[in-house]
């Protein structure tokens, strides 16, 4: 019982101060990706082609979570655009309190969109929420189509998923028909986007779809 509420307590801090970040945030009409992957699913690439594709027309930044290293950073700020670094030191999931810390290091004036590219670990991520506008959920062919019903929370709670290097589905067993169908059981909702870096796939409509979401959220100001 002491363990229950001890966790307890960790989420609703955590949501009180979600509350306050969500309130800086929207004062600034910022539209936030929380992109949530496992390890390898090429979370990191695909900003790298949203930054390329977005960038020239949204001022862009990017908060980047990782347990020990810089490289992810050292890529996104290869692109031109702000980062900041969040090293968790084995924590596996950005909260709250690292994202309004981050903050603090970003010019948040005329900013468009935020991504925060969480921890790589589809358990622990989903269950903090940051003051994000929406969560992202980016899954490889190569992982295996099973992935939804075994971490469900993930999509649950996603507002879209990008299914990633769809150019090594013949290469793999990954049966998309399935895929689609978990995934609708728990989130039928969600929004279904097909990538592959390498071949440049799917990327524009992506991208298109981000655009519209942030001049959704600014239209409402």
């Amino acid at each position: 019982m002491s363990e229950i509420k001890v966790v307890t307590n960790i989420l609703k801090a955590n949501d009180e101060l979600t509350a306050i970040n969500k309130e800086k945030l929207d004062e600034k009409n910022i539209y936030v990706i929380n992109l949530m992957s496992s390890p390898g699913s090429g979370k990191t690439s695909i900003l790298e082609k949203i930054i390329t594709r977005l960038r020239p027309e949204l001022k862009i930044a990017v908060i980047e979570g990782d347990l020990y290293t810089t490289m992810d950073a050292e890529r996104i700020e290869s692109q031109g655009v702000p980062v900041v670094q969040i090293n968790t030191g084995g924590a596996c999931h950005l909260d709250a309190y690292m994202i309004r810390d981050a903050l603090s290091g970003l010019s948040l004036d005329g900013l468009e969109l935020l991504v925060v590219e969480n921890v790589g670990n589809l358990v622990c991520p989903a269950e903090f929420e940051i003051g994000e506008d929406i969560k992202i959920t980016v899954l490889s062919t190569t992982e295996g189509n099973d992935k939804p019903l075994k971490y469900p929370l993930a999509f649950e709670k996603s507002g879209a998923v990008i299914l990633n290097k769809i150019d090594l589905l013949p290469y793999t067993n990954f049966d998309k028909k399935r895929f689609y169908e978990d995934v609708r059981s728990i989130n039928d909702s969600i929004v279904f986007f097909e990538t592959s870096c390498t071949k440049d796939e799917g990327l524009e409509e992506l991208c298109d779809w981000i655009r519209n979401q942030v001049k959704e959220k600014r239209m409402q100001a």
